[in-house]
């Protein structure tokens, strides 16, 4: 599940406010350490609580990420100080790509904070980190009904549908528990 809203603020929306420019945005990511498993877990766990999607908490949340973080496995990147937004990337081996995959499994940007582009320094960021790491592939998987989020990425070059083809691909899954 990925929820953006990225595209810049509309200029009747910066006149109703009562400013005469969009607000200035400080875009620097860094990539998140264990030491930041806390704030990762909350920025997640509000993300999940906005659009209704059980979640096990924060302090669940935070004792993953601090093990997880730390591994080769698992990555974040936080935008700003303090963070209002977060990237969260899983890397996995393929037999399709030398250097494996990359799924980008969320991306999040406070509501109040959208649309000034946040969401783009960190998906940029989250595509020079998998570039680094020598993935093959970067897979975001997309609610049907998130047509923002569907648009975001399309702008941002991905596609649901394969090369050549004009059928469009399905995530599926079942919960195993």
């Amino acid at each position: 599940m990925t929820a953006v809203n990225d595209a810049a603020p509309a200029t009747a929306d910066v006149r109703a406010s009562g400013m005469t420019t969009p607000p200035v945005a400080d875009h620097r990511v860094r990539r998140a350490t264990p030491a930041d498993a806390g704030t990762v877990a909350a920025l997640l766990d509000a993300f999940n609580r906005e659009f209704d999607t059980p979640t096990p908490g924060t302090e669940v949340l935070a004792g993953r990420l601090e093990r997880l973080l730390a591994g080769d496995d698992m990555a974040a990147i936080l935008s700003g100080d303090p963070a209002i937004g977060v990237a969260l990337i899983s890397f996995r081996p393929s037999v399709w790509y030398e250097g494996g995959v990359a799924t980008l499994d969320e991306l999040y940007v406070r509501p109040d904070l959208r649309n000034r582009r946040y969401g783009h320094a960190m998906l940029e960021a989250v595509c020079a980190l998998v570039r680094d790491r020598g993935a093959g592939s970067l897979e975001i998987n997309v609610d049907g009904e998130d047509v923002d989020a569907q648009r975001f990425y399309e702008r941002h070059g991905f596609s649901h549908t394969e090369p050549g083809n004009t059928e469009p691909m399905y995530y599926y899954y079942r919960d195993l528990d």
